[in-house]
């Protein structure tokens, strides 16, 4: 059993551009769920109109890397308008319903062979990093130490990626400790009192459904630029893999999603290494290969669960945000 190569590839995950895009889309789920109360099950249909508007505005319509991140946010807006305003005058089960409905329809309009020039389909896009690539003032050349040593690229990427998570961060620290911040966190408590003062509950609600859909958004822009966009990377599980996140780190907390992603996908990465070299060891005589790559989802949610029950207001959290998670 290589244990090195085990930790190693665990490590690697820590700062991995896929570790930050799922930083960002928790972060935009803690606006909704842990600031505003809001049941948002359709994050990864933020993310998908992210990646594909990314790409496609790029490879069909030769955007410039700064008008493509435009279209994507766009779109995103247009989005949250489109499940807000039916929903959010009701209660919150019916926000959840539609966004999980939507995140699959438009998952499956990115699928359909009807729009295959401009979607590729089920096969994709790819050739859309070129203009991002083309803005790294990175020399050639490989840098950094053990496991963590990557090309001019990757570096440039990684940098860019937890530059955004640490902005979003700020910002989103800056705005709840603001007047309108307190409101937010005032409908997740008691939105009728929120009313009896005057406020206006759909228009907040609303704000916050936008400002988190476009930290979603983003994160779906950050998770393709190492990869191919391909709609099966946009299922329902990848939302509920981004609420594991968020609940493992603390639902209405700030740092909360970073840790809780870097928990989740280094976890996942060492039981990954570890089953499939115990597999090869013929320490699990009884599984198959693929059997034992789904055994690494099983073990994570163990240790998940174990957080959960003996942390279970998160990382971050507190007593009285996990009064409101209940």
């Amino acid at each position: 059993m290589d244990w090195g190569a085990i930790f190693s590839n665990a490590a690697v995950e820590l700062i991995s551009p896929t570790t930050a895009a799922y930083a960002l889309a928790a972060l935009g789920l803690a606006v909704h769920f842990g600031y505003t109360g809001l049941l948002n099950f359709g994050q990864a249909g933020f993310m998908a109109l992210g990646a594909y508007g990314y790409a496609i505005s790029i490879l069909s319509f030769g955007f410039p890397v700064w008008g493509a991140v435009l279209v994507g946010i766009g779109a995103s807006v247009i989005f949250a308008l489109v499940l807000g305003i039916p929903t959010l005058r009701l209660r919150a089960d019916y926000l959840a319903i539609v966004t999980i409905a939507a995140a699959e329809i438009v998952r499956l309009l990115f699928t359909t062979n009807t729009f295959e020039p401009l979607t590729g389909s089920a096969n994709g896009l790819s050739g859309y990093k070129g203009g991002f690539a083309a803005l790294n003032p990175i020399p050639e050349g490989s840098y950094g130490f053990g496991p963590f040593e990557y090309n001019a690229y990757d570096w440039w990427l990684r940098i860019v990626a937890w530059t955004i998570v640490v902005l979003a961060c700020l910002f989103t620290w800056q705005i709840m400790r603001s007047p309108w911040g307190r409101v937010i966190k005032g409908i997740r408590e008691d939105e009728d009192a929120v009313r009896a003062l005057g406020k206006n509950v759909y228009s907040y609600k609303m704000q916050s459904l936008v400002l988190g859909g476009v930290f979603g958004t983003i994160a779906g822009m950050i998770f393709v630029l190492p990869r191919a966009v391909v709609p099966s990377n946009y299922q329902t599980s990848l939302t509920f893999f981004i609420y594991a996140i968020l609940l493992l780190g603390g639902a209405a907390t700030i740092l909360g999603p970073v840790i809780g992603s870097m928990i989740f996908w280094v976890l996942l990465s060492f039981f990954s290494g570890f089953i499939a070299r115990a597999v090869e060891a013929g320490w699990l005589p009884f599984m198959t290969s693929v059997q034992a790559g789904q055994l690494r989802f099983i073990l994570v949610g163990v240790a998940i669960m174990l957080i959960v029950i003996f942390r279970p207001q998160g990382i971050f959290g507190n007593k009285k945000e996990l009064a409101f998670v209940k």
